[in-house]
């Protein structure tokens, strides 16, 4: 579990291709300072599994299934990555719950200068935008963000200077894409209230609640 507060920005050292997946090589300083072989390590939004420690970097598989979620099989050597290590019981939560597994993708569409703010307009699938709404939260390559506005073709964001500053948002050009994850409580609260959502055929009714004293 994560929180989407990026940690650092990572580089990629290697990539080691097979026929339907990769083994990254992610230089690092910051992330590495308590991890062993097991942890996980969320990269640009991604939850990792650390293989093996080297001298300033970490290895992680990337499956065949993380590959056609996300674009983490785009990475080439130089790129850089946002990093974050898993969240500990005793950390404060100061973005929002984050699982580091990837619903899809975006393409920025859109960047736009304001003040001291900038503008990031993202599209992706009606898949993805029908869990996201306006104010709600959203992960993009791991960083925790509000929703400002939201149609059925797109979002937007507007990314503070700190943000800027500490992952690699604003550096994304036009057309490039960017990993997402929504907010899992908002897939949970549907499951349940769906009638279809296989709760023994019923889901969570009004009856339900009546019955549960609601």
């Amino acid at each position: 579990m994560f929180t989407g507060i990026i940690e650092e920005i990572g580089k990629i050292k290697s990539v080691s291709r097979g026929s339907r997946s990769v083994v990254l090589e992610v230089a690092a300083n910051k992330v590495l300072e308590d991890t062993r072989i097991g942890d996980s390590i969320a990269t640009n939004g991604v939850c990792l599994t650390v293989t093996a420690i080297r001298e300033g970097a970490f290895l992680a598989d990337v499956m065949p299934e993380t590959m056609h979620r996300s674009n983490l099989g785009d990475l080439h050597p130089g790129d850089r990555v946002n990093l974050e290590r898993a969240l500990c019981l005793n950390s404060r939560l100061g973005g929002h719950l984050v699982a580091g597994h990837i619903d899809g993708v975006g393409k920025i569409t859109g960047q736009k200068k304001d003040d001291n703010a900038i503008w990031i307009t993202i599209a992706s699938s009606p898949e993805i935008l029908h869990y996201i709404i306006e104010k709600g939260s959203v992960a993009i390559d791991g960083v925790s963000l509000t929703v400002a506005e939201v149609n059925e073709r797109e979002f937007k964001v507007s990314v503070i200077p700190h943000t800027q500053a500490q992952t690699t948002l604003t550096s994304k050009r036009i057309g490039e894409t960017v990993n997402l994850e929504n907010d899992m409580i908002a897939k949970y609260v549907e499951k349940w209230m769906n009638p279809a959502s296989g709760q023994e055929g019923k889901g969570l009714t009004l009856e339900f609640l009546r019955e549960q004293g609601f």
